[in-house]
């Protein structure tokens, strides 16, 4: 096997650090445990894909804890000291939350690029990565402030309990592939993807935490940044299928190959590895002429890892397993001991019998048994009669034309518990032939908080008409003909100026105008979402969202300042 280049990840000695149970007790920081930092070394890698320039010896700031930053930054407890800067968990007293901060003098060789990098990864505002909230040059210092997430837990951590499972491996390659495609669509690449830089919430969800900036603090750099992130998304793949690193040196907590064999694919280290998986790992970690074990093309950037993750077909998570109840244990009344002391030896003493009483054979109990049967046969013929006068009123009713009514409509009348319609497909409707994002309209119904389908940025607003144009859609296919009564739409832009109304119409392209198809049911928004509700059932198959006016919102990373929205969740029920 020929030898691999391990510039997607830093391979350093970590048989110093500190037990990783102990590490997992650490709040999730920016920054990586004192142990491992000092483990690290920043030399050229073997592949030359990673660059680190020479850094004279500089004296860190003298900060302590309780130093104040801004008047606002109160810093607690320093997590990393190293090459000239040093990281801190501190509290935002404005805000009254935990936050971190990278701090390093102002005269610092790389204080100019890691402003610039933590300047460029707070533009990107993706939920996928731990936010740089703010960049500041202050005081002879620079300072970069990023969030702080106590609940989360590092990937180390994880690696630490045992390999994953297929389900949990596929969701990591699956969103770290995703969210790093994006980043580098926007120009930023991360270069310092380890396991310690990326954290499991509580929900599940996959976070990556020093985007550009870990790299900027270090000075390290790639000429093809694409493929050194793309190779450091194999390698935790690799490890989360495996517990092993996937190089000969170890690092993170974990071993490393054994030397001298090159690279194994996963499902040769481990028995019980899903067998796409481990191809996937290796098509991400090929290089030098290494070849993945189908022969399969390798993945040189995260967008094509990603497709690839998508092509395969999905992993579900394994059935929930329930403990067996415990054994019946019968009780001492069912054992027949009932009435026995505990410690009694042999059978237990027979129970005296009780004798049913006597029938009534006296004067008193034949008279009694005559009154008995009086008050039957007077009950016998009450009820006789009362049937006779039911159905004497039932044949008058019926031949009443005015009584003839059925019940049939008070049984339909009564409310129906609404049902959750499945969303098959989705397709934007630009009738004037000048759609916003056609192909993110599928993200309106992938239960994705982070992914939606946005409009433009219009100068003219709220209202789309006649200014700009008569509105914009989405068309949803709900698979068949179901009865449609409310949709639930969460928005990405607040405000009372969305206006959106719901149509069945006739396919995903209607041949009418939106004025002649059959209005289900409007509304107004007053923030992030709208509840739209028919005053009556409308059975169709195909329904056309359409909005009309939009509120005013700031510039972001997509588009101007201006009247725009943006749809992050549409869901029916019927």
């Amino acid at each position: 096997m020929a030898e691999r280049s391990t510039a997607a990840v830093d391979v350093a000695d970590n048989s110093g650090d500190d037990p990783l149970a102990a590490q997992a007790e650490k709040a999730a920081t920016d920054g990586e445990a004192h142990a491992e930092e000092a483990a690290e070394q920043d030399t050229q890698n073997e592949g030359g894909e990673r660059k680190t320039r020479e850094q004279p010896a500089i004296s860190t700031p003298e900060l302590h804890s309780g130093h104040k930053l801004a008047r606002r930054y109160r810093l607690e407890e320093c997590v990393t000291r190293l090459d000239g800067f040093s990281s801190w968990r501190a509290v935002d007293e404005k805000l009254r939350r935990a936050v971190g901060v990278h701090i390093l003098p102002a005269d610092h060789s790389r204080a100019r690029s890691v402003l610039a990098a933590a300047r460029s990864a707070a533009l990107l505002a993706d939920p996928r990565f731990v936010q740089v909230l703010d960049a500041v040059e202050e005081n002879d210092l620079v300072y970069v402030v990023h969030e702080w997430l106590p609940d989360a837990a590092e990937l180390t951590t994880l690696l630490a309990a045992g390999p994953m499972e297929a389900h949990d491996a596929y969701q990591l390659v699956s969103q770290l592939s995703q969210a790093m495609a994006a980043a580098h669509r926007e120009g930023l690449a991360h270069l310092r993807l380890t396991p310690g830089a990326v954290l499991r919430s509580s929900t599940g969800q996959y976070r990556i935490r020093g985007l550009a900036v870990n790299a900027a603090l270090r000075g390290i750099s790639a000429e093809r940044p694409q493929r050194t992130d793309t190779e450091a998304i194999g390698a935790l793949l690799y490890a989360a299928l495996t517990q092993r690193w996937p190089y000969e040196s170890d690092a993170y907590g974990l071993s490393g190959l054994p030397k001298g064999v090159g690279l194994i694919a996963p499902d040769q280290v481990r028995a019980g590895v899903h067998r796409g998986l481990s191809e996937l790992a290796m098509r991400a970690l090929v290089n030098d002429g290494a070849t993945a074990s189908r022969q399969e093309p390798p993945c040189t950037t995260p967008d094509e890892l990603a497709k690839a993750v998508s092509a395969m077909p999905r992993i579900r998570p394994p059935e929930p397993t329930f403990a067996p109840p415990p054994d019946y244990q019968r009780t001492t009344y069912q054992q027949g001991t009932y009435g026995r002391k505990p410690n009694q030896a042999g059978p237990p003493a027979p129970q005296p019998v009780v004798p049913p009483p006597a029938p009534l054979e006296s004067r008193t109990g034949r008279a009694l048994k005559w009154a008995v049967a009086a008050l039957l046969i007077a009950a016998l013929g009450l009820g006789s009669w009362q049937v006779a006068d039911k159905l004497l009123d039932h044949d008058q009713t019926t031949d009443d034309p005015r009584n003839s009514q059925t019940t049939d409509e008070d049984q339909d009348d009564k409310p129906r518990k609404p049902v959750p319609l499945t969303i098959q497909g989705a397709q934007e409707y630009a009738p004037d032939g000048t759609p916003q994002n056609e192909e993110d309209a599928r993200n309106t119904y992938d239960n994705d908080p982070g992914s939606y389908w946005r409009t433009n940025s219009f100068q003219d607003g709220p209202d789309l008409h006649p200014q700009v144009k008569k509105g914009v859609g989405i068309i949803y296919d709900l698979g068949e003909e179901r009865d449609v009564t409310s949709a639930s739409i969460a928005l990405r832009h607040g405000g009372k100026y969305t206006k959106i109304a719901l149509y069945a119409t006739d396919s995903m392209a209607p041949s009418s105008s939106v004025d002649s198809m059959n209005k289900i049911a409007n509304g107004q928004s007053s923030g992030t979402s709208l509840k739209l509700t028919a005053a009556k059932p409308v059975k169709c198959r195909y329904v056309l969202l359409w909005m009309t006016a939009m509120p005013y919102s700031l510039q972001d990373r997509f588009s101007n300042a201006g009247y725009k929205q943006a749809i992050t969740d549409v869901k029916f029920t019927g």
